[in-house]
């Protein structure tokens, strides 16, 4: 692959899926055709933001900011999806919207591309309660995933100063279905942990992604997190599972995802803890070891011998 077609843009398709009357919107970014083909790729975003600002970010002066680019550039076919509450979905509804409306999103959103493209099985990422959404998905779906990350993930909440200090609104989030965010709200999510992780030119194209879509998002998943983890089961799920870990993440507590990672079935897995990483690992000033991690393991070869 030459520099110029490494760097340069992928087009991208909008696509709408249906959860029975609910609208979905897809966004696609297919595989640059000379670099192969290394299957489908699909991005779950998390609690506080839409599916396009998280993983086609664009940035001037910051190569390869797209993660959906820089995969599509090395053979995936890369989607994201909005779900229902957030972005461009649907938000009509008098809901929550919780980490299991998410898997149902996802159910929908794979359903849709698989009849779309004819791909049957997925690489899942998904990051902080995109992860648990990706991996509610994996356990009720295990023939649709190939393989999964679970990037900022929490399984218990044991350990996650940031989950404790937030359970302290939990009569807040019962009592509102959703919840306003600005601009400070995004800062706060790259110095609540440790302040330094990320540019502040990304910090501030990433706000203005974020509130270019909503100026609020649902409170369910900060329900689910802080008063009704654990919402999946380690031993029913069966996919190769990789867990990221950032450095500084005070979402995702060590003991409780090494707890989690013991407990996973499936002896094709993996544990990545990345240096100098707090949490939105995309958004980070060491993303490109984000990549790295998440394509080696998306590359890997299947084992040939199992014992």
């Amino acid at each position: 692959m030459d520099q110029h077609t490494k760097n340069a843009a992928i087009a991208g398709k909008e696509h709408w899926a249906r959860k029975g009357d609910v609208k979905l919107f897809l966004w696609e970014k297919p595989a640059v055709k000379s670099a192969g083909e290394n299957g489908t790729v699909l991005f779950v975003h998390g609690s506080s933001m839409a599916s396009q600002p998280t993983f086609d970010l664009k940035v001037p002066g910051r190569p390869d900011s797209s993660v959906m680019d820089w995969f599509a550039q090395r053979g995936f076919n890369t989607w994201c999806v909005d779900m229902e509450g957030y972005g461009r979905s649907e938000k009509s509804r008098d809901l929550y919207f919780d980490i299991a409306n998410g898997a149902d999103d996802l159910a929908a959103a794979s359903d849709y591309i698989t009849k779309t493209t004819g791909a049957k099985k997925f690489l899942i990422y998904g990051i902080s309660s995109g992860a648990l959404r990706a991996a509610m998905f994996a356990e009720r779906h295990p023939e649709r995933v190939s393989r999964l990350a679970l990037d900022a993930f929490v399984w218990t909440g044991k350990g996650s100063p940031t989950l404790e200090e937030r359970a302290r609104k939990l009569d807040h989030w019962k009592a509102n279905k959703r919840r306003p965010i600005d601009r400070a709200f995004v800062h706060s999510i790259f110095n609540r942990d440790h302040a330094g992780c990320a540019e502040e030119k990304v910090i501030e194209a990433f706000a203005d992604a974020i509130l270019a879509l909503d100026d609020s998002v649902p409170t369910g998943t900060y329900l689910d997190m802080c008063a009704r983890l654990p919402v999946v089961d380690p031993a029913k799920i069966t996919a190769a599972t990789l867990i990221m870990r950032g450095q500084f993440d005070g979402i995702a507590g060590m003991d409780d995802l090494l707890d989690f990672f013991n407990r996973l079935p499936n002896p094709d897995k993996q544990f990545a803890v990345m240096a100098g990483i707090s949490h939105a690992s995309f958004q980070q000033i060491n993303y490109q070891t984000v990549y790295h991690i998440l394509h080696s393991f998306f590359t890997q070869p299947e084992p040939v011998y199992r014992g």
